[in-house]
């Protein structure tokens, strides 16, 4: 099955097309440290299937990552997503971006993992692993206030956010990874019906309801019984 990976969770644009039977990623396209999601993302999806020869017409699935990440950036890819399996008439899953990036990792050489991903405002979005398995989170906090159950035998963050982990989570191996096509769609259930695309913000919003203004005095009561 010919699958469109898409994922925008993270400051990376990444999109990809992947043979699901055979974990192949047949074409790919990913641009580092973009802030412009909405604008790159669907041209780049049509890069992707010209780079492979192929249509909109040949894609069976969509696997989208639904963070955690910024509000922005997940509506971006879950927003397409919908859009392109509403047009096409095909199923759309949602994934961890977490789990994704976890895929990537080695755990018989690295059984407990930490995964982290730059959640702005001087904070991570993070999750830990024990052979492949999640075991905690995900949740969002500041990278210097983490505290872990267990140790862990690897760390995948981004490299500008190392030096703000705890003494003890930098001295264990860094890798920063990236939810790359092919771990997107390995982390799917095709074998299930998909659900509702439901993003994990994690985050309360930014905007508030403002507090009522208390009635000025010089406005007369007026009685309308």
């Amino acid at each position: 099955m010919l699958v469109l990976a898409l994922d925008t969770s993270t400051p990376d644009l990444i999109v990809g097309l992947v043979d699901s039977t055979s974990g192949e990623t047949i074409s790919s396209r990913i641009i580092e440290d973009t802030r412009a999601h909405n604008e790159q993302l669907t041209p780049t999806v049509q890069e992707t299937l010209s780079q492979a020869g192929r249509t909109f017409a040949d894609v069976e699935a969509i696997v989208v990552g639904c963070g955690p990440g910024p509000f922005t950036g997940l509506r971006v890819g879950m927003v397409s997503a919908a859009a392109f399996g509403d047009a096409l008439g095909i199923p759309v899953y949602g994934v961890s971006s977490l789990d994704a990036i976890a895929h990537g990792i080695n755990f018989e050489e690295h059984p407990r993992a930490l995964v982290a991903t730059d959640a702005r405002r001087r904070e991570i979005y993070w999750a830990a692993y024990t052979d492949g398995h999640k075991v905690a989170g995900p949740d969002v906090i500041a990278p210097s206030s983490l505290e872990l159950a267990e140790d862990v035998d690897v760390v995948s963050i981004p490299e500008h956010l190392v030096e703000k982990l705890p003494a003890a989570l930098q001295e264990v191996t860094q890798v920063s990874l990236q939810p790359l096509p092919a771990n997107l769609v390995a982390v799917a259930d095709f074998t299930a019906t998909p659900g509702p695309l439901v993003p994990l913000y994690l985050r309360r919003p930014d905007a508030k309801e403002p507090k009522p203004k208390p009635k000025s005095a010089a406005i007369p009561e007026v009685d309308l019984s």
